[in-house]
């Protein structure tokens, strides 16, 4: 394999679980659930479906999660991107608690479907912490005190405590989630799929639909070279419903994150000493994390960051991650990249 093959082949393809390859459809198929897209969210409706009795097929366009779903951070989190006052003001304190007891389910679920089925190469590691860049403990404990007051599992860290983890002398006080972590996400799909397929749900790959007739009882999903017939449809697409749906597929904006793993450093944990995954706030926000251990070659940084609204050639933007792991760990020197 060539540098440029396996910086972008990434880290999580060079550290997946061993898995069967899916067929494609080449007949027609009738179920009780037709789930397009074999992501994260339409494995775990492909798994819930298939528990409780029903037929289910699934149909992915490339391979298991292909996109976003086997090639984000990792962070399993509570929470929502929009800041909880401004949810309470605009739907209430109850349904704002609701919500929030919901994201907390999300995060439960995944750590129960991992521990239940035993999933291999998930490795989950507890812990979340989002760092302040302003040294502002007034404001820390107050975000404390309205997350606690919709029910979240959160705990403040000042900037001494948060130093003595991570070594940057621009980080200040942070919010540390106990009960968040950070996975193996390509591995934990695939540990979806295997967990679905044991209860009946038969998953086809290289699979695209290419339309949807809603009219009547039985719904038809075609493909190049067969037919689903489902009274339920689930669309799990993400930004790659595309042709299918393009009335609501033009309303969903991609937004892509760049992340690099580094060669191994063998001083790593002497200096990042907090196991968790890390945020801070410097705009779009760095998100990383240690990943790999002896079995793979040794402890790496795991950096993203440099989002952006339009998707580029990572190769662009991977000197400007090492810049921002040199300038917020910079007792690491120099690094390299193994997977961009």
């Amino acid at each position: 394999m060539s540098e440029d093959e396996n910086m972008a082949g990434g880290w999580y393809e060079a550290t997946r679980v061993a898995t069967p390859e899916r067929p494609r459809l080449n007949f027609d198929l009738d179920v009780d659930v037709c789930v397009i897209g074999g992501g994260l969210a339409g494995l775990t409706v492909a798994r819930e479906v298939a528990r409780r009795g029903w037929s289910v097929a699934v149909l992915e366009a490339h391979r298991l999660a292909h996109a976003a779903s086997g090639r984000n951070t990792g962070f399993v989190l509570p929470g929502f991107a929009e800041h909880t006052e401004n949810m309470v003001e605009r739907i209430g304190l109850d349904h704002t608690k609701e919500l929030w007891a919901l994201s907390e389910q999300g995060v439960d679920y995944v750590r129960r479907a991992i521990a239940d089925t035993a999933m291999p190469g998930v490795d989950p590691v507890a812990g979340w912490l989002h760092v302040s860049k302003t040294d502002n403990d007034r404001a820390i404990a107050a975000e404390v005190e309205r997350l606690r007051w919709i029910g979240a599992n959160v705990e403040a860290w000042s900037a001494e405590h948060v130093r003595e983890v991570l070594p940057n002398e621009r980080y200040f006080g942070a919010l540390h989630f106990p009960g968040a972590l950070h996975i193996h996400p390509l591995n934990y799909a695939l540990g979806l799929a295997a967990d679905a397929e044991k209860s009946g749900a038969r998953i086809f790959e290289d699979t695209r639909a290419t339309a949807i007739d809603p009219a009547g009882v039985r719904k038809r999903i075609d493909t190049p070279n067969g037919r689903v017939r489902a009274p339920h449809v689930v669309l799990a697409c993400n930004v790659q419903l595309g042709d299918l749906m393009p009335r609501l597929g033009a309303t969903l904006l991609p937004i892509t994150t760049y992340v690099l793993v580094t060669e191994s450093i063998p001083n790593l944990t002497e200096i990042v000493r907090f196991r968790g995954a890390v945020s801070d706030t410097n705009r779009a926000d760095n998100h990383y994390r240690i990943v790999g251990g002896a079995d793979s070659g040794g402890e790496r940084l795991q950096w993203s960051g440099r989002m952006r609204a339009w998707q580029a050639d990572p190769r662009w933007l991977g000197r400007g991650l090492i810049a921002d792991i040199k300038r917020n760990v910079p007792a690491l020197g120099d690094v390299k990249i193994a997977h961009l």
